[in-house]
């Protein structure tokens, strides 16, 4: 098996999963900022919008691209704010995989 179709299968396997997390309705901006405050929740499952502005998945993005996702997730309900002390910190809200699938 070559690279490239290494990577297909990865990028099918990748898809299938986000469909079956309820992922794929989401751009891939929001895909890609929500799976960053996913990976920096900490444990009490917050995150900082400082740290999440600096991880990879989102570095190539502007700042009001990076905003308007960001906003777009907490009315989704796939992020809050509700309940959090201090500007900035938000709570993920954890996508599982549906039973059904």
């Amino acid at each position: 098996m070559n690279t490239i179709t290494k990577l297909t299968e990865l990028k099918k396997l990748m898809m299938s999963m986000e469909h079956a997390l309820g992922l794929d309705d989401l751009s891939k901006v929001e895909r890609d900022v929500y799976c960053a405050a996913c990976e920096l929740t900490d444990e009490s499952g917050r995150v900082r919008t400082m740290d999440m502005l600096e991880h990879t998945f989102v570095l190539d993005l502007s700042r009001p691209t990076f905003f308007r996702a960001l906003k777009s997730l907490l009315k989704k309900g796939l992020l809050s704010n509700r309940g959090v002390t201090g500007r900035g910190w938000y709570y993920v809200k954890v996508a599982t995989a549906n039973a059904n699938d």
